[in-house]
């Protein structure tokens, strides 16, 4: 009898869920045909034919039924309206009632939801990159929430004893230093040990069109890259789970018990604009698509326009030349959501604005390498945080010895081709 209510209220939410449902000013004064060729012309589309997985509830919602679940999640772990007419992108606020939070439909499906693991930037998405989060209470649900980020980056046994099955459901932007595919591997390697099954309910990959970067070299592992891959890894989440797996990358090579909700409708070539922002300071696609490019901002003293409206789409810093390479685009980091001591702050940054150039289909070094040779005290641009980031010392040590972009990055084709041949067995979508 209560399978029959359940397979009935599924079948209702889901019915339910069908109803409704130019160019910068300022330009390289080098390598400009390498700019034209690691540039492309698109159009973003509505989304229109794209089946996320947590749109599937059809797939997953049986696999519930009689389980004490967790659940990975933060503000992008929603399950949209059907009529994705209705959603908007990051470039606007989202249009009320085009989505309902994946916690929430569970439990007013009355899945017996147990507690919200939340990642970097926390449940909701409100807090600094690298920010320290605490464990706390969902105020709307009542759900004790834990974090994985901090201290606390892999789930404990004590943490997953009252559990018998774990969803994992974030909105990553394929990049290696964005953190979230660090926490699926801790989340996978937790499970693993307690013998969970985890359901990974997949999303697209905004900077799933390529593949670029140096490969990490183990010895530099860290939280922002704890795998062989380059910077720009070209893999959806559940694809990124396959390959965890398959690469046996866990602790003394352990097997997660994994299934994929794939997406319907979905290619590495799809564009999408994601329309909630996957972190803080990440608001709007171009920043997602420059993001792979001027994160290594970060290992440096010139900022990334963290503490300004325009996160990601900006860099500079006091210390550029304004007359080598003519930067008269200029900004002051001020404390703000996501970022409450940004570098440089309430200094005038001199640099370039990038929020009206083309979309990018590759790693753009031209930026990096451009900043550090309008530093006058070249000695103080790189911090130790800088190959962190790159998983490699050689990449400064390039830079350092005037390379090209284009001379660096012959150095990574070996490395490149071999990983895309790795990662071919794992890829769910051509």
């Amino acid at each position: 009898m209560r399978l029959n209510v359940f397979k009935n209220t599924v079948l209702l939410f889901v019915l339910v869920l069908i109803s409704c449902a130019s160019k910068s000013k300022e330009k390289l004064a080098e390598n400009k045909e390498v700019h034209q060729q690691v540039a492309r012309d698109i159009e973003l589309p509505n989304n229109n034919d794209l089946r996320i997985g947590a749109n599937q509830t059809e797939a997953y919602l049986p696999l519930l039924i009689g389980k004490r679940v967790g659940i990975v999640a933060n503000q992008t772990s929603v399950i949209f309206k059907l009529n994705e007419n209705e959603i908007t992108s990051l470039e606007t606020t989202p249009i009320k009632n085009t989505y309902t939070h994946l916690v929430d439909s569970l439990v007013s499906l009355k899945v017996d939801v147990k507690k919200v693991f939340s990642p970097e930037h926390g449940f909701r998405g409100i807090a600094d990159a690298g920010e320290l989060l605490k464990d706390g209470v969902d105020t709307k649900t009542g759900l004790p929430i834990v974090s994985i980020y901090g201290q606390n980056k892999k789930p404990s046994i004590k943490q997953l004893a009252d559990l018998d099955i774990m969803i994992f459901d974030i909105q990553d932007v394929g990049a290696r230093f964005y953190t979230y595919i660090s926490s699926l591997h801790y989340v996978m390697e937790a499970c693993a040990e307690a013998n969970i099954p985890v359901i990974i309910l997949d999303r697209p990959n905004p900077n799933g069109h390529y593949i670029d970067g140096p490969i990490l070299e183990l010895e530099h592992k860290s939280f922002v890259g704890l795998h062989p891959i380059p910077v720009v890894h070209g893999m959806t989440i559940g694809e990124y789970a396959k390959m965890i797996n398959g690469e046996k990358w866990l602790e003394n090579g352990l097997q997660s018990d994994i299934t994929v909700i794939s997406m319907k409708n979905y290619t590495h070539e799809t564009v999408y604009d994601l329309p909630i922002k996957p972190s803080p300071n990440l608001p709007n696609a171009k920043s997602i698509n420059l993001y792979p490019s001027l994160c290594f901002f970060e290992g440096t003293n010139v900022s990334a326009g963290r503490g300004t409206n325009k996160q990601f789409q900006i860099f500079g810093s006091p210390f550029l030349d304004t007359k080598m390479f003519n930067y008269e685009y200029t900004f002051t980091p001020r404390p703000n959501v996501g970022s409450k001591h940004p570098k440089n702050e309430n200094k005038v940054c001199y640099g370039m604005d990038l929020s009206d150039t083309k979309y990018l289909n590759r790693l753009d070094l031209n930026y990096l390498i451009e900043a550090y040779q309008a530093t006058a005290n070249k000695e103080t641009f790189f911090n130790a945080y800088f190959t962190t980031l790159a998983g490699t010392k050689k990449l400064q040590k390039q830079i350092e010895t005037k390379h090209t972009a284009y001379e660096i990055k012959k150095t990574w084709a070996r490395g490149l081709a071999d990983y895309d041949k790795m990662r071919q067995p794992y890829l769910l979508y051509k």
